[in-house]
């Protein structure tokens, strides 16, 4: 097999690479003079498995938008220099929440991604902890593995210290699954009870947020509230405030993706959030310099991957 990041992504390439015991595959990228962007592999692809990663955040330096080409274009070529299977690796993928209509006329972007990968002969697409898994897989025709970062979450919320009472809690309904999940993982490897709470969106009838409807007991408890990515904040935010509201002592937040857009950085520093962990999925360039950065940490996703590739260049199942 053959591996490759383009530079983007190229921290993150060398962590799944080493977790599968290869260097990164060698390849060329240029940047002309008015933007227009090339990349080519220097070996050899005639009949290899070839997987590209390439995460489709913004930023610091590439749009996703520019990501996102720069991505297509290099598995076309790929697939044009004789790879027998060319597979998409997307840590974070962008465009997922974008999976129904909300209002007249809204665009199916995830469908319309998936229509421009399977457009360049993808095999296969990984990603980890999509915002809606059912959405995700009805989007491709072609093989989706989604991984889930829970495990490894959980490992790190063990190593933090947990007290009891301990409940994992949902910002919002559409989190509610994950946050199940997490807790039973939690259940299971402390051998003690875990509760769990639910929490969503209160609204006016002209639109305005007027609270927060709260299932749950949090009083007096250590709460970790899981979701699974960190964008603007202001869910996070609202949900830890409900949570203190009530009583808890303690607040831990736990996502995949940290984005940290606009404000985040300033609005999660005012939440009273002992620690915020997410993955490495999303560099946490938005934070640098910003208070929120002494309360945050990241935990390496990059072993889920490399196992993930090494399963797909067997053909073994992905939950053996």
């Amino acid at each position: 097999m053959l591996i490759f990041a383009l530079s983007d992504s190229a921290a993150f390439g060398e962590r799944i690479a080493q977790g599968l015991g290869l260097a990164l595959s060698q390849l060329e990228e240029r940047i002309f003079p008015d933007g227009e962007f090339q990349a080519r592999p220097l070996v050899n692809l005639r009949g290899r498995d070839v997987y590209v990663i390439q995460s489709l955040h913004a930023g610091p330096e590439t749009s996703i938008g520019g990501k996102l080409s720069r991505l297509l274009l290099f598995l076309a070529t790929a697939r044009e220099n004789g790879a027998r299977r060319v597979t998409a690796v997307m840590p974070y993928l962008a465009f997922a929440r974008q999976d129904r209509r909300v209002h007249p006329h809204d665009p199916l972007a995830l469908r319309s991604l998936a229509l421009m990968l399977e457009a360049v002969g993808v095999s296969a697409v990984v990603t980890v902890d999509v915002h809606n898994i059912a959405a995700f897989e009805n989007a491709f025709r072609c093989c989706t593995v989604n991984l889930e970062a829970g495990s490894i979450l959980a490992r790190k919320a063990m190593e933090i210290g947990l007290d009891d009472p301990l409940v994992v809690a949902s910002p919002d309904l559409g989190a509610a699954k994950r946050a199940q999940a997490f807790g039973s993982v939690l259940k299971q490897a402390r051998g003690g009870p875990v509760g769990l709470a639910y929490m969503e969106k209160q609204r006016l009838d002209s639109g305005a947020l007027a609270g927060t409807l709260f299932a749950g007991d949090v009083e007096g408890a250590h709460v970790l509230i899981v979701d699974d990515m960190i964008s603007t904040g202001t869910t996070l935010v609202r949900a830890a405030k409900a949570c203190r509201d009530r009583g808890a002592r303690r607040i831990h937040a736990f996502a995949t993706h940290g984005l940290f857009s606009g404000d985040a950085g300033i609005a999660l520093t005012q939440a009273g959030l002992e620690k915020i962990v997410t993955s490495n999925t999303v560099p946490p360039f938005r934070l640098r310099g910003k208070p929120a950065s002494q309360i945050f940490e990241a935990v390496d996703v990059a072993p889920l991957f490399a196992e993930a590739i090494r399963r797909l260049h067997e053909y073994k199942p992905l939950n053996d």
